[in-house]
């Protein structure tokens, strides 16, 4: 399967909160993201033992080289990174498809992917109707927009702590600000629009709580979810 990028490509820099993490916006990824569309359609989704509410199955390895082609000369001055090999830890299509009634707690709350300001995720949607985009957030108590080593321990024990309090019980996925978090910057789901930001961030899926979300990846909340390490 041969991706190129799409002759129209867009880029936005952008920056998140207070802590003014960096946040990348692409729109146009893909010169034909049916095809990816029409792939994800032939593929066996599975759920896996991740923290993800959904579905998810491997992406082709064509798109890891569109995006390194794409993301590497954008780097140094998206994330202050030097350009160099990507090594993909995950790189999965993701069909979101829990029920909002049975999430336990850290999946109704933003969460990282990583404590490294280093690693790299990315969202690619692939859906028209909808669905929602990323929201990224401000922990209240702590004021904390991301979580590297230093704040990992106080952060979770906070967390912790807060988990068993009246103000967490409310359930569904987070959509917006809530009592124990301030959403700080958004990213609306557009189709074959890319989203690049540290693992780091405090960030989840902005997803509704009213509509069933379908398992069908030609009718549901389907993307392309990455996470990418530089190496050099």
């Amino acid at each position: 399967m041969i991706l190129t990028p799409h002759p129209e490509l867009r880029i936005q820099h952008r920056v998140i909160g207070r802590e003014r993490a960096p946040l990348l916006v692409v729109d146009h990824l893909v010169a034909d993201p049916d095809r990816l569309l029409r792939k994800a359609a032939s593929r066996s989704f599975e759920k896996m033992p991740t923290m993800f509410p959904g579905l998810r199955a491997p992406a082709p390895p064509s798109y890891q080289r569109l995006l390194e082609d794409t993301l590497n000369p954008l780097l140094h001055e998206a994330f202050g990174m030097s350009p160099g090999r990507f090594v993909f830890p995950m790189c999965h299509f993701s069909l979101v498809t829990q029920a909002p009634e049975s999430l336990h707690f850290l999946q109704r709350v933003p969460h990282i992917d990583s404590v490294s300001g280093e690693g790299l995720a990315t969202v690619h949607y692939l859906f028209r109707t909808p669905w929602g985009g990323t929201d990224f957030y401000r922990h209240r108590r702590s004021g904390f927009e991301y979580i590297d080593e230093s704040r990992h321990a106080a952060y979770f024990a906070c967390l912790s702590q807060e988990s068993r309090e009246d103000a967490a019980q409310r359930g569904g996925y987070i959509d917006g600000d809530s009592p124990l978090f301030e959403r700080v910057a958004d990213v609306e789901g557009v189709f074959n629009r890319l989203v690049v930001y540290r693992r780091n961030s405090l960030h989840s899926g902005r997803i509704g709580n009213d509509r069933a979300l379908p398992a069908d990846p030609l009718q549901g909340r389907l993307s392309i979810n990455s996470f990418i390490d530089v190496v050099h």
